[in-house]
């Protein structure tokens, strides 16, 4: 079987390789799996077990597609085929092939009886046909038959049962030895097994696929890998979801009561009697209706995004007898032969099972896992859907897509929410969000309030109209209609409207802002948040392996700016060039042709991405710091170039590939000015420092191409520095290489082994790699995000507790973690200096199996049961979970969210002045991140998701309410300031709707009181109340949000909307105006020489009386409409006033319908004829005016309370601090 090219773009890498190997196949054979594109080398040893190539079994039917025998049915089914993703090991292969070749032979048993009953003919349209096929496969008809297979399954089941394979230490514990001849011959059954699975069972070629016509057949037979999107809400349904609100379901009863009553009792043609409850009706519709609308457009705005997502990830996959087909995620279909590299990180869009030869193909599966180590692969094991290739390349066969693969099971797992019933951490209590709650609940009470005052009207009014002035009974209809007027301004018909312009508002903001906002009410939940649980790759730090570190000689030069380059430190540490040129030159030389950097294609200088292996790329980026070119190197230097003129010499330079064995590479190349060769090489350091017999000293001056004159020879004080500073490096999260080189003689035999250096799996070495120079040793990690440390510092300054969950290991996790300041000096023990995780204090870090078997208690049945009292006990002290997996976040997120730790009062007090931690006094709001498909359960339970916009996962995106567009953690931090702004702008709107409700009520009850009529007319308080007010709520909506925001700890789930302060400048000002409004309505007709207004209206006529009245009532509503941006008290109401366009708009533009509603409106409106004159507009306009004065006497006035109480709770404690030290005689 011959290997196929993986992608155009592998061709200069591959070629360059491949000459190498070919050229030098004696002393590559221990490590000609470090390059892309070694295939070549690879095939002489396959050739040598042709004999164990997969052929078709004599006797076996296939069903085949080619010739007539398209509905030929597989000899295995799609979920048969899921089970062998689910299971994962060698035994389910073994099984499924067992299966699959028994039902073969049962079919082919059958159709020659059916032939010699026929005659004895062949069966032309499956043997005959399928053997031409398979043959044409390149698995020509073998003589072991059905036999030879089942002989391969039970040598498989053999291995697994008895566990034989041979196992040898390593850095992440016990894994197999790749060099016994036990696991070479088992791998050697797996690739056969998997190859048999290919042509036999599924009836591909890995050399040239399957056939374009086959593809519509396999997809109905094996399911389609476009999974059924989540269904949308309709229109219908998003607009049923607003109506279920209360003060909704209120209006709409008191509209309906309104047009009833009306209808009904009103004397003569009924023309527009109706308009009142038809008004009330209409509001409600439009609330609903932009509700509905908002979130509607919220859909399709995040299936635009996830589309684009969708148009982009295509595959190239092997079909029409082997030809690469590029083709979309969801085209690809069981059977297809897939291509994966890792220059393009590709995801794997399907489960696969990988197939031989493989180029050291290496699996980041940490979206399933969470274990962010790569996972070595080899021919015949699973490939997960949604997986991604980080290093090497490989192909591989589709055996599950859709459903039946295991991302597909997941995701149908988030959409169909039955199937997680009875899952005690999957769903929270199905509460609405914090805002909501308070908002229904405030909601209730003004009913309540409303209902009262309206029975307590209707029954005043029967009292003195019918008792005491004894007016007809027909008078009680008219009685009626002013109850129900007062309850229609006591509701807020522009609180709904007004929740719904601030959050479609935000969320607008906030997508400018790099957050997409799914679900509208996660705006202000964000604002509510007391603990933030984020992810570490790619949210916190950069997702870039970097060069942060660089040891040589005695000098460390370590960068702790995150802003800083490496390369740059090293430039102002005064870092000889000598030593620089050195190290470039090991880096360019000694890395693989298929890690590159790309460049801007207009300068050429500035790099604008990469490719390749993330820790090669790491030192490429350093070397371009330091001001050298890579390519250049690589292209001019002989033996390593294989550009024009030097690429005829590329033979002469001689590659020692990297290997597990050997956890080094090395590349020697002709050095002209001594005539002998340079080797250059890089590894691990505990391996290349035992081979250096020399190192560089810090004040080295020799040239480039000069000799060893100035290195020092390594004592075994000099080794212990370097691996001192290893250690260091390594407690600190960050990888360690070594890099090296050796001056070799011409006549130098690169094939000789030493006698005395063993590999690291008991190998002899090459005597090339020893009695080196070390040149230093580079450090890389993903480093922080620079402007992440100051989000971190906004969320303990806002009360937001931030926790770290990563499933990297505990020294990587607690680096990232103190430089984020997740970490503080305190939550060390005291008396270290290092900040490493040995010297954390207890339970601040914890592993995620330590963490599992706290929190979950097992039954005797063997279920495991979440312990909440155990959780509690951890939860507080928990800064860092290290190597967790998405099950730990679900956990996390559960607990917090469940726990009442802060009723335990002694406890939190406790902890405060022992630990220093602050317990939030209410029930935690949980925001989670997550990006991988396995975070998606964890991210539905927390109050908040939050998906990765870049590196998440699509079901991760589907399962979250926002979506950070730029993967930053700091924009997290702005949808907090947003949520809480809109909290502010809510609680700016309810000062003033309230202030409004409570005025008009009170007037209203007044009027019936006294006269058993309104002097606002219920058109006029339709006006106030719904339309002005919805103007009102956009206004303050549009409040942009203040850095003062971030200044002040989340806001309870228990505290009122409605603070002291708030009262304070609701009952000020109501009390202003209500002062207005009675004196305007018993003494204006004598100050003003106007007739009252309640005659004029026993003439059915409008009074200038009592549109007085309304002008000056409308105006106190806009002048404390500036008063009501302001909630604390500020002195200043109009500071940033006119930065706000949108709120100075809408005050001219409702100022400018008042005008012409008081002198033109009088027949829709029940305003006077002919309109104010300009001495009553005056006096309108300096009563309304009055609010800005009053607004100060109120801050006053609550500012001399607050000292007051503050001195009277000082003079208190002194007292029972006396009573409690008194001595008793």
């Amino acid at each position: 079987m011959t290997s196929h090219a993986s992608s155009d773009d592998d061709v200069s890498g591959t070629n360059n390789n491949n000459g190498m190997t070919n050229g030098h196949e004696g002393h590559f054979s221990s490590s000609n799996n470090s390059n892309n594109g070694n295939s070549y080398g690879n095939n002489a040893m396959l050739s040598s077990d042709e004999a164990q190539q997969p052929s078709v079994p004599v006797g076996i039917a296939l069903g085949s597609s080619a010739a007539g025998g398209t509905a030929a049915p597989f000899p295995v089914t799609p979920v048969e085929l899921g089970i062998l993703s689910d299971e994962r090991n060698r035994t389910t292969l073994a099984d499924l092939l067992a299966k699959g070749i028994q039902r073969l032979s049962t079919t082919s048993n059958s159709n020659n009886q059916k032939g010699q009953e026929g005659g004895g003919g062949e069966d032309v349209e499956a043997p005959e046909s399928t053997t031409s096929k398979m043959t044409s496969n390149g698995a020509a008809a073998g003589t072991g038959g059905a036999a030879a297979i089942l002989a391969l399954v039970e040598q498989i089941r053999q291995d697994e049962l008895e566990r034989r394979i041979p196992m040898q230490a390593t850095d992440h514990g016990l894994q197999e030895d790749d060099h016994d001849p036990l696991v070479v011959e088992a791998d050697k059954n797996a690739d056969l097994a998997a190859n048999w699975l290919t042509t036999v069972l599924l009836r591909s070629s890995p050399e040239k696929g399957i056939d374009a016509d086959e593809v519509e057949h396999r997809r109905q037979v094996f399911g389609s890998n476009a999974l059924t999107e989540k269904q949308l809400d309709s229109f219908w349904k998003l607009c049923w979801d607003a109506v279920q609100d209360f003060v909704l379901i209120m209006l709409i009863v008191l509209g309906v009561i309104s047009i009833v009553v009306e209808v009904t009792t009103h004397s003569g043609a009924c023309t527009t009697c109706w308009i009142e409850g038809a008004a009330i009706l209409a509001s409600v519709c439009i609330v609903v209706l932009v509700t509905a609308s908002i979130d509607y457009a919220k859909q399709f705005a995040f299936i635009r995004l996830t589309k684009s997502l969708h148009e982009t990830n295509t595959k190239a996959v092997i079909r029409n007898n082997g030809q690469q087909v590029s083709v979309t995620d969801e085209d690809i279909v069981v059977g297809d032969i897939l291509s994966v590299n890792s220059h393009n990180f590709a995801s794997i869009p399907a489960d696969c099972i990988l197939l031989g030869p493989v180029s050291d193909l290496k699996m980041d599966e940490s979206t399933l896992t969470g274990e962010s180590r790569l996972v070595s692969k080899k021919p015949g094991d699973v490939i997960l859907s949604g997986t991604n290739a980080a290093q090497g390349s490989g192909q591989m066969v589709v055996v599950a897509v859709g459903i039946y693969s295991m991302s597909g099971k997941i995701r149908a797992r988030v959409y169909e929410t039955d199937e997680a019933a009875g899952d005690e951490l999957a769903d929270g209590d199905g509460e609405n969000s914090p805002l909501f709650v308070k908002l229904e609940e405030l909601a209730k009470r003004i009913g309540i309030a409303g209902t009262v005052a309206a029975t307590v009207a209707f029954v005043v009014s029967c009292v003195i109209g019918l008792a005491v002035n004894g007016d007809d009974i027909d008078s009680l209809v008219d009685y009626l209609i002013t109850a129900i007027t007062v309850l229609a301004v006591a509701v807020p018909e522009g609180l709904p409207l007004a929740v719904t312009l601030a959050l479609a508002f935000s969320s607008s903001k906030m997508m400018s802002e790099q957050n997409l906002v799914k679900h509208l009410d996660a705006c202000e939940t964000m604002g509510c948040a007391t603990t933030i649980c984020t992810d570490k790759t790619g949210t916190l730090t950069a997702n870039k392996m970097t060069a942060r570190a660089f040891f040589y000689g005695n000098q460390d030069l370590s960068v702790t700016d995150p802003r800083e380059h490496l390369g740059t430190y090293i430039h102002k540490q005064g870092t000889s060039q000598h030593i620089i040129d050195l190290l470039c030159h090991a880096i360019a030389i000694d890395t693989m042709n298929e890690t590159v950097l790309h460049y801007d294609e207009k300068d050429g200088k500035t790099v604008t991405g990469a490719s390749g292996n993330p820790t090669e790329v790491a030192l490429l980026y350093l070397v371009n710091d330091l001001g050298h070119d890579y390519a250049r190197i690589r292209n001019t230097t002989k033996g390593r170039s294989n550009q024009g003129s030097l690429g005829e010499y590329l033979s002469e330079g001689k590659q020692f590939g990297f290997s597990s064995a050997r956890k080094m590479m090395s590349w020697a190349v002709p050095d002209e000015t001594t005539g002998g060769y340079r080797l250059y090489c890089k590894g691990a350091q505990e391996v290349i420092g035992q081979r250096c017999a020399y190192y560089l000293s810090s004040d080295s001056n020799s040239t480039t191409n000069g000799g060893d004159e100035a290195a020092i020879p390594m004592e075994e004080d000099g080794k212990e520095a370097f691996s001192n500073a290893s250690l260091a490096y390594a407690r600190r999260g960050m990888r360690c290489l070594a890099l090296a080189y050796r001056n070799l003689p011409a006549d130098f035999d690169f094939e000789a082994k030493s006698t005395e250096v063993n590999n690291s799996d008991g190998t002899p070495a090459f005597l090339a790699e020893t009695e080196m120079t070390m040149i230093g040793l580079v450090a890389i990690e993903d480093p922080l995000r620079p402007e992440v440390p100051g989000a971190i510092e906004k969320c303990y300054q806002a009360g937001i507790d931030v926790r770290l969950v990563t499933g990297d290991n505990p020294n990587t996790a607690v680096s990232i973690a103190y430089q984020a300041g997740i970490l503080r000096d305190f939550h060390f023990r005291a008396g270290t200096t290092e900040r490493v995780a040995v010297n954390l204090r207890d339970n601040v870090l914890m592993e995620g199996k330590t963490f599992r078997g706290l929190v979950y208690n097992v039954k005797e049945n063997g279920e495991k049961e979440f312990d909440q009292a155990a959780f509690d006990r951890i939860w507080p002290y928990l800064r860092v979970l290290a190597r967790s997996s998405p099950d730990d976040k679900l956990s996390l997120a559960h607990g917090l969210n469940q726990s009442n730790l802060f009723a335990d009062k002694a406890l939190c007090r406790k902890l405060l002045l022992e630990e220093n931690i602050t317990v939030f006094p209410d029930r935690q709001v949980v925001a989670m991140t997550g990006d991988g498909t396995n975070d998606a359960p964890a991210l539905k339970r927390a109050d908040i998701g939050f998906a990765m916009g870049v590196a998440g996962t699509q079901i991760a995106k589907d399962a979250a309410d926002i979506i950070l567009l730029d993967d930053n953690f700091a924009s997290i931090v702005t949808a907090v300031k947003w949520g809480r702004n809109i909290y502010a702008s809510i609680q700016k709107f309810l000062q003033f709707q309230l202030t409004v409700n409570i005025v008009a009520v009170a007037t209203a009850l007044v009027g019936a009181f006294f006269y058993q009529t309104s002097p606002l007319a219920a058109i006029q308080l339709l006006w106030v109340n719904l339309l002005m007010d919805s103007l009102a709520s956009l206004a303050l909506a549009s409040e942009p949000p203040t850095e003062e925001l971030l200044q002040k700890p989340p806001v309870n789930r228990t505290d009122s909307m409605i603070t002291k302060h708030m009262w304070a400048n609701m009952l000020g000002q109501a009390s202003y105006q209500i002062t207005v409004t009675m004196t305007l309505l018993f003494a204006g007709p004598n100050l003003l020489d106007v007739e009252e207004g309640h005659r004029v209206a026993d003439r059915d006529e409008n009074s200038v009386h009592y549109t007085i009245i309304f002008n000056a009532f409308v105006w106190m509503q806009l002048f404390n409409e500036i008063n009501a941006r302001k909630l604390k008290g500020e002195l200043n109401v109009f500071k940033g006033m006119l930065q706000n366009r949108l709120f100075c708009g809408i005050l001219l533009v409702t100022a400018g319908l008042q005008v012409l509603i008081v002198e033109f409106g009088s027949l829709a409106f029940s305003v006077a004829k002919d309109g104010l004159n300009g001495e009553q507009w005056v006096l309108c306009l300096i009563l309304g005016a009055g609010s800005l004065v009053i607004q100060q006497i109120i801050n006053a006035i609550y500012r001399v309370a607050q000292k007051y109480n503050v001195r009277r709770h000082t003079r208190r404690l002194a007292k029972d601090r006396a009573m409690a030290t008194r001595q008793i005689a």
